[in-house]
């Protein structure tokens, strides 16, 4: 692997979570007109045109029959439950500060299931990384909420749990069973799984009315090509490349993020207190994802197999 490509795949996570970040920043926008499902239903199909495109395009391999289901399902998990978890419960009532802190809670789900599951050793140091993180992520909700009370129903809590463990396990799946799919197919069988499941939703429990202005116009071409196309993407290379749980600690930068968006987008007040929490984010992803020294006997023997080889 050359340096430059080196260089690329040490941004991608950056650019993931820069990218993944706008989600709320988009449903903010769109919500406003249109139904939640109805919403999901129309990127998801647009996204599909997108991607098939693009397979047709750059000639992708297309995968086999039992590889398109296995994206499927993790389509029907990381898009599907995710997505249509946290937009059903914003729509039931669930403030999003409240939301998004449960889903703050994906990084450490995660890595309890890769470690229990999957047989990913995780480090003291990482799972302090992780416990921190959250910490962060919840002083950076807290902080932004306003101090009134609100009532949380069942049916509400119940759909933000789904996202949660839907892309949790979605994770985890795709990292078992996606490898080997092209990027481009793979995530075409995923995005048709999840545009199946959000028509039975709209067509099942919404109206289907649609007032159409440029704010629902540009939310949806932004969600479809800046995230269903671009993020995904990324975050397929990073489950391919990277450990599920190291992947998984990514997302708590994205509620720090989405702060920073929204008050620079929507003059929200952003704290003392936010931005400290901000800091102990970071602070929790690296020292999740740093790479422990290596021992003493360990740069030793590699030094001694260096010495051994023959010149070149």
């Amino acid at each position: 692997m050359g340096s430059m490509q080196k260089r690329w795949i040490q941004l991608v996570p950056f650019m993931f979570v820069l990218l993944w970040s706008t989600g709320f920043i988009g449903a903010k926008y769109a919500l406003p007109y249109i139904e939640p499902f109805h919403v999901l239903l129309i990127r998801m199909l647009m996204t599909l045109v997108a991607f098939g495109a693009l397979a047709l395009i750059l000639k992708s391999r297309w995968p086999t029959p039992s590889q398109a289901m296995h994206q499927m399902v993790t389509g029907f998990l990381v898009h599907a439950c995710y997505l249509g978890g946290v937009f059903a419960a914003i729509e039931w009532q669930m403030p999003a500060g409240v939301t998004a802190l449960i889903m703050g809670l994906q990084p450490l789900l995660t890595a309890l299931m890769s470690w229990q599951l999957m047989n990913e050793n995780l480090r003291g140091r990482q799972w302090l990384g992780l416990c921190i993180g959250f910490v962060g992520v919840a002083l950076v909700l807290v902080s932004g909420q306003n101090g009134g009370e609100f009532e949380i129903n069942g049916a509400a809590m119940t759909a933000a749990i789904l996202a949660l463990v839907g892309i949790s396990v979605g994770t985890l799946y795709q990292k078992r069973f996606g490898t080997g799919v092209d990027l481009f197919t793979g995530s075409f069988y995923q995005y048709l799984s999840t545009a199946i499941a959000m028509a039975i939703m709209a067509f099942t429990f919404e109206t289907g009315v649609i007032d159409w202005q440029p704010e629902l116009i540009g939310a949806l071409l932004w969600m479809v090509f800046g995230l269903s196309v671009s993020a995904i993407l990324l975050l397929m290379l990073m489950i391919r490349e990277g450990e599920a749980a190291r992947v998984a600690s990514y997302f708590y930068l994205v509620p720090p993020l989405t702060a920073v968006e929204a008050w620079l987008l929507f003059d929200e007040t952003l704290n003392v207190l936010s931005i400290g929490a901000i800091g102990l984010t970071v602070l929790g992803i690296y020292l999740v994802l740093r790479r422990p020294a290596p021992k003493a006997d360990e740069t030793e023997g590699a030094e001694k197999s260096l010495s051994a080889e023959p010149a070149k």
